[in-house]
Parts: C-alpha cells; sequence; structure tokens
C-alpha cells in the first residue's frame, strides 16, 4: 500500500482514507506476523556440518552438529561455524522477508 493509493481532495489528503489505509495496512502486517510464526529458514556452515533453523520471527529454532565438527581440541572453530551458519539463516531469512513484504521491506530495520 503506497501513498498513491490515499485519494486527495482539493489538493489535501481526506483523514478517513488515511484511517482506512492504515487500519488496512495494520491487518495485513497481523496477518503476515501470524505466517511468519509457521515459515522456517535454515543456514548452514563447513558443508552441512553446522545447521542452524530460524521461525520467519528471528526466534532460533534448532542447531544441528554433525559429531565430526564436535572436537574439544577445536572449540573455537565450532564457535566459528556456528556464527557462521546463523548468519546464513539470517542472510536467508531477510531474503524471504523482503520478497513477502516487497516495498514495506525497505523500511523496515531487518
Amino acid at each position: 500500500m503506497t501513498l498513491q493509493n490515499i485519494e486527495i481532495h482539493g489538493g489535501r489528503m481526506n483523514p478517513f482514507d488515511i484511517m482506512k489505509n492504515a487500519k488496512d495496512i495494520q491487518e495485513r502486517l497481523g496477518n503476515m506476523k501470524n505466517e511468519l510464526e509457521n515459515e522456517f529458514v535454515e543456514g548452514s556452515s563447513g558443508g552441512g556440518l553446522v545447521k542452524i533453523r530460524m521461525k520467519g520471527t528471528f526466534e532460533l529454532q534448532s542447531i544441528s552438529l554433525d559429531p565430526i565438527a564436535v572436537d574439544n581440541r577445536d572449540v573455537p572453530m565450532l564457535e566459528d561455524l556456528i556464527i557462521s551458519a546463523h548468519n546464513d539463516a539470517t542472510i536467508k531469512l531477510r531474503e524471504m522477508l523482503q520478497a513477502k513484504l516487497g516495498p514495506l521491506a525497505a523500511n523496515l530495520p531487518i
């Protein structure tokens, strides 16, 4: 929904149209939030050694570690793999949100 959809009468925006459009946008965003609760993305690193699953609401759902990635002599490597998988999932989630929200996503801090 853009400002082009708001009717202008005599050079001024009609306040009733503004309220109607705001209510419509609020309803659409509420529906989108409910949809995002059921959307998931998966990020991975190390060729799939570490996988992170996130909800569309940026909530971390699960972490999967291949036993080969768990080496108590190299904990920093595992930490880096987890961070990398999380970043991968976050990028995918942002792309999904931008595709779903379209122009609205441009003004959101995602």
